[in-house]
């Protein structure tokens, strides 16, 4: 068997890659480098060339060759190697008629724990979505930010002492408002210095959240590694890391305690199954990101990877599987029974990119917006 062609599918503000055979099959995959989605197109241009006439089976071979080929990486690179990878294994999997997950060692497990987003602009807003999602079954809420979702285009001023007591308000108001029967997946969005989070989580223990999420920029490991030294609540990191080699430097310095790789940026299926090997070793658990700019293939994809490790926490879902535009972009949908989303069985992903989706959701790019503080420099968020 041998790859006849490589395209780029952009549908809404997605970009599927479709990898074809000179036997009828075609993968699906798709790049989460969301934020760069044009150029990771470019990218899976550059390599289709040569990578028509390969066997798409000798999926590590090709991994190797796209990874080592320029000796850059990035998250532009690392999409599309990620797509093209997911596609690959997709086409294994209906090659052998069998689900990916039965070619990287069989189920541990046949359905995932999962827990939605909630966003929302207004303490009201996240209140009520925390009460909904725990009205649809869910046993998790994640994306839930104590500092509101709130427009970019707003520019931010808080006290340090506003900044600290709002948000431990507001996660009070989380917790209350569901219990003890619904996790809370805290994401903070980058948004603290990190004597900012470790006072943070020392006044919100009491409120037993599941993790903190990105608690400052992920460009410094021994800032994450301080961080996770001083505080008694989980740590999770890892969703905008392009490699193994990142995620060892993590696992060496203690700096996480649930790594959050992305399928769609951190080299594919073949990526995430290494960094899941070696957060086992460490004792860490894995929680697959799936991005808000990401369609149910990324999620699809993560959840073979959820079926056949051990250390599988939890899966992020943007929205529920119901939501009516994935209605317009696959002829299968992801299926969840309360808490848990079912593992597809179907051949390779079990899934498939409708023909005509870019024409039911055209694609819009995403516009380039930065947060800025009241004093006009620029905020991270």
């Amino acid at each position: 068997m041998k790859i006849t062609d490589i395209k780029t599918v952009f549908v809404d503000y997605f970009m599927y890659v479709q990898v074809y055979t000179d036997e009828g099959l075609v993968g699906l995959g798709e790049s989460g480098a969301w934020g760069l989605i044009e150029a990771s197109g470019k990218v899976v241009d550059a390599f289709r060339s040569q990578l028509i006439g390969m066997d798409p089976l000798d999926i590590e071979h090709i991994w190797q060759y796209m990874y080592r080929c320029y000796h850059f990486r990035g998250a532009a690179m690392m999409g599309a190697i990620s797509a093209i990878d997911i596609a690959l294994w997709d086409i294994a999997g209906k090659y052998y008629n069998v689900p990916v997950h039965k070619l990287l060692g069989g189920q541990t497990r046949n359905k995932a724990r999962c827990y939605i987003h909630v966003k929302g602009d207004s303490l009201e807003k996240l209140v009520q979505g925390c009460r909904e999602a725990k009205a649809a079954g869910y046993s998790a809420v994640g994306h839930l930010s104590p500092f509101m979702d709130v427009v970019r285009e707003e520019a931010y001023f808080e006290t340090y002492a506003q900044k600290l007591e709002r948000a431990v308000e507001r996660i009070g108001s989380f917790r209350e408002a569901v219990g003890s029967g619904v996790d809370l997946c805290l994401e903070l969005h980058r948004r603290m210095k990190p004597a900012e989070a470790i006072d943070l989580a020392w006044e919100i223990e009491q409120f037993h959240p599941m993790y903190i999420e990105d608690p400052t920029i992920p460009d410094n490991f021994d800032s994450m590694a301080h961080i996770t030294s001083q505080i008694n609540i989980p740590l999770a990191t890892g969703e905008r890391l392009h490699t193994v080699q990142e995620f060892q430097m993590l696992l060496r310095r203690d700096a996480v305690d649930y790594a959050r790789p992305s399928l769609g940026i951190c080299g594919g299926i073949s990526g995430a199954k290494k960094i899941a090997a070696l957060a086992e070793a460490n004792g860490v658990g894995i929680i697959p990101h799936s991005p808000q700019g990401t369609s149910n293939v990324i999620t699809a994809a993560s959840l073979q990877l959820d079926a056949c490790i051990s250390n599988f926490t939890i899966q992020e879902l943007p929205r529920d599987p119901g939501f009516p535009m994935y209605q317009d972009l696959t002829s299968t949908q992801i299926k969840r029974e309360g808490p848990f989303l079912i593992i597809p069985d179907g051949p390779g992903l079990g899934i498939e990119l409708l023909p005509d989706a870019s024409e039911r959701l055209p694609y819009r790019p995403r516009p380039m917006i930065t947060r800025l503080h009241i004093d006009g420099s620029v905020y991270d968020d």
